[in-house]
């Protein structure tokens, strides 16, 4: 089949991978100039299945009221909202059961164990040199609540079929030296074994040009406007380029990858897509001491802030910030990680010459993805990956080509959308 995927984030190239090797002939259209340069482009670095719960938790409510006010809070919901995120926010409350977090957890923790593997098979396939590290990830505790937790979900982890063990301060230490700059605030952390880390960029820019060499077409600079339908089927995409020309592409079948914008593309269809954007922050410091900086990646559990080796950068991200499309940046949020860099890892980084960034990452109440058909014959879904993109990017993309072709992705309890 002749296959259009919009966007060339994480998702559009995996997707276009796994479409392209089952013998379709792909088309990418990107707004921008390049892949992965909105959502994907400086996230947090981790492909962290050892982190399957959603933000939507039994403990969430509390937490966010505990945040009203704060600037530099882990989770910010701007005031006066507009009624998309009141609706997303009820959303949010109501996944926040301790039953449906269960389920949500069960099925990112299924599909990112199965992602994790495709990653691993498509490194064997593709050389791809995206600064990895496979050391896991560090969960680290400064609250006593909090890691009391921890060997109730080390054991959840377990029953999903990943390795986690509760480590104390000490073995911390011993896991990732530069941490002894965190002294008695440190209570003990949760190993993610399985766990890696990369430059997600790097990684699809790369991908990007693997493809683009075995055939797929590349339409940067190119956004789709409307879908075009005739009757119930998909027909075309409509685009608009750099120089303001107009256009359609026909083809058999399209895959919205486009990130916090899918909804806005779908509506008019009478899709509607349960995403909101929600803007996260990121910095990227060049290292001075690189034995000060960490090597393994790290997640603070407490202020929701994650930080991971690339090379010789490190990049320090976090928070969510619910503000709609708003792309402006908050310097309280950044401040906050520069901040929390210099205390747990003083001196390491260059704190004057990092690069700052803010995207929107395309969120759902649950924290599911959306992956699968719609009610347009031939058009698919594989978008709404919040903050867990680049962990369930390759599993997302192969399970979208299983469905595609008619094969039950080989992942237990997930909802995919089927067609029909």
């Amino acid at each position: 089949m002749k296959i259009v995927i919009i966007g060339a984030g994480l998702e559009g190239v995996v997707s276009a991978w796994y479409l392209a090797r089952d013998g379709h002939d792909i088309t990418v259209i990107e707004r921008r100039e390049g892949a992965a340069l909105e959502t994907s482009f400086a996230n947090g670095g981790q492909v962290s299945v050892s982190h399957p719960e959603p933000w939507a938790n039994p403990r969430a409510p509390g937490q966010i009221l505990r945040w009203l006010g704060r600037e530099d809070a882990p989770l910010l919901f701007r005031m006066p909202a507009e009624w998309a995120r009141w609706r997303w926010g009820l959303s949010f409350l109501r996944e926040c059961t301790p039953g449906r977090t269960r389920r949500n957890t069960e099925a990112i923790a299924h599909l990112a164990a199965h992602s994790l593997e495709c990653l691993k098979a498509m490194r064997r396939a593709v050389a791809l040199d995206y600064d990895a590290e496979r050391r896991g990830v560090l969960h680290l505790f400064f609250d006593a609540g909090e890691f009391r937790r921890a060997p109730h979900r080390a054991d959840e982890l377990t029953r999903c079929g990943l390795h986690a063990r509760v480590v104390t301060a000490r073995e911390c230490i011993d896991l990732e030296p530069a941490l002894a700059a965190c002294g008695a605030r440190l209570l003990g952390g949760l190993h993610g074994q399985d766990d890696e880390s990369g430059d997600a960029h790097l990684f699809a820019e790369r991908l990007s040009h693997e493809l683009a060499a075995s055939g797929v077409q590349f339409l940067y600079s190119t956004t789709a406007t409307a879908i075009g339908t005739v009757g119930e089927a998909f027909a075309t995409v409509e685009i608009v380029d750099q120089h303001g020309r107009t256009g359609a592409l026909s083809a058999d079948a399209a895959v919205v990858c486009a990130g916090p914008w899918s909804g806005r593309l779908l509506e008019p269809l009478g899709e509607r897509l349960p995403i909101y954007p929600v803007k996260g922050y990121s910095v990227t410091l060049p290292i001075l001491e690189p034995d000060a900086a960490p090597h393994v990646s790290l997640t603070d559990e407490t202020r929701r802030i994650v930080c991971s080796r690339l090379g010789n950068r490190l990049r320090v991200a976090g928070t969510a910030e619910l503000n709609g499309f708003d792309t402006a940046p908050n310097p309280a949020r950044t401040a906050a990680l520069l901040r929390w860099t210099e205390e747990h890892f003083p001196g390491a980084t260059d704190l004057q010459a990092g690069e700052t960034w803010n995207g929107l990452r395309p969120a759902t109440p649950n924290n599911l993805p959306l992956i699968g058909a719609t009610r347009t014959k031939g058009l698919w879904l594989n978008t709404g990956h919040g903050t867990l993109g680049w962990t369930l990017a390759c599993g997302s993309g192969a399970a979208l080509a299983d469905l595609v072709a008619g094969r039950k992705p080989p992942i237990e309890g997930f909802p995919f959308r089927l067609p029909g």
